[in-house]
């Protein structure tokens, strides 16, 4: 079963990059993030016409949230629960079924950039990420195979950034980012990327700006955090690299995973 978490940057500026990767990988599920558009304007059906069930959780030209899946899914819950204030599209969550073995739950997240820090997107932020601490705590009760995808905007350790001192006070890379992120993994989860590659450079985020592609001035930001039932079936993992190299690409590269 292979699990990919895909920051498209505008799902209907970049469709056709998209639906190339999806060809290619096919991934039987996917968690989008920043596709930058209602509902009603994501491209389904081009999806479903490639066997994907679709579930979005839009919003007008920012953020936005969409999960794709090749089985059925049940219990699909939009938005992260905690504060009735924000009407941020940023979370979306189902119970997928696939054929012969367990469900597996799967949450696709793009936490707030932060940025500048400090001030009131910072603090959004982290209490965003408190937030989604409480529901991952929630979920692993369950005790079901749960998957934790999306973008974080953390870079979680200085192996994950080209220059540590350049992003030294980015809000990707605060110590308080840093601990926060931490926070939800020692409730339990396995950070995928690091148990298949712990010592790799994997960038999955290379900005349009300053040539950072072409110097592979990157980030490590997306990641799939796995319950201990997830974990215990974790095949493979790796980063799709070769799509930020594409013509008008996404400046983030699909990140999978394959589960037994």
């Amino acid at each position: 079963m292979k699990i990919a978490t895909y920051n498209v940057n505008s799902i209907n500026a970049r469709l056709e990059r998209v639906l190339e990767w999806f060809d290619d990988a096919k991934p039987d599920v996917a968690v989008l993030q920043e596709i930058k558009c209602v509902d009603e304007k994501f491209p389904a059906v081009e999806f479903e016409d490639r066997g994907y069930n679709v579930a979005v959780h839009g919003q007008k030209t920012y953020n936005g949230v969409a999960l794709l899946s090749k089985y059925p899914f049940e219990e699909v819950n939009k938005g992260l629960p905690g504060d009735d204030t924000d009407d941020h599209a940023r979370y979306i969550e189902a119970m997928v079924f696939p054929k012969g073995v367990k469900p597996v739950r799967i949450a696709g997240v793009y936490v707030p950039n932060g940025n500048p820090a400090p001030g009131p997107k910072y603090d959004y932020k982290l209490k965003w990420m408190k937030r989604l601490k409480r529901r991952v705590k929630e979920l692993l009760g369950f005790e079901d195979a749960f998957v934790l995808a999306g973008d974080f905007n953390v870079i979680p350790q200085a192996e994950d950034v080209y220059d540590p001192r350049e992003w030294g006070a980015d809000a990707l890379y605060l110590p308080q980012t840093r601990a926060a992120f931490r926070e939800i993994l020692n409730l339990g989860l396995t950070d995928a990327i690091r148990q298949i590659h712990p010592k790799a450079v994997l960038y999955t985020f290379w900005d349009y700006q300053r040539g950072a592609w072409e110097k592979d001035h990157g980030l490590r930001i997306d990641h799939l955090l796995l319950s201990p039932q997830a974990a215990d079936r974790l095949k493979d993992a790796g980063v799709d690299r070769a799509a930020r190299g594409k013509e008008k690409p996404s400046d983030h590269a699909p990140v999978w995973i394959e589960l037994k």
